[in-house]
């Protein structure tokens, strides 16, 4: 594996277990595809460490746990949140 992808790789784990952040602001912040970000946690992680690969699978379960209910906020505030403004 590269240096510059394995230098990726923990740096993005890192960025995921200090802040709590999901795939997609991850993948955001690193200028990489949510895929990549993915293939880099899931697979690549876990070749260079298994312990922080389990860190950040335990941050990433919380998210996904409570995706819809970011989800359902999201959408609440594009439909109620633009009329309260409109108002």
């Amino acid at each position: 594996m590269n240096i510059y992808i394995e230098s990726r790789v923990l740096d993005i784990a890192d960025y995921i277990i200090e802040t709590g952040a999901t795939v997609r602001a991850a993948a955001s912040v690193f200028g990489v595809s949510k895929s990549t970000v993915h293939k880099d946690i899931t697979e690549r992680l876990r070749q260079i460490n298994k312990a922080l690969a389990e860190q950040v699978a335990a941050v990433l379960e919380v998210n996904r746990e409570e995706r819809h209910i970011r989800g359902g906020r999201a959408t609440y505030l594009k439909y109620h949140g633009a009329e309260k403004q409109g108002a």
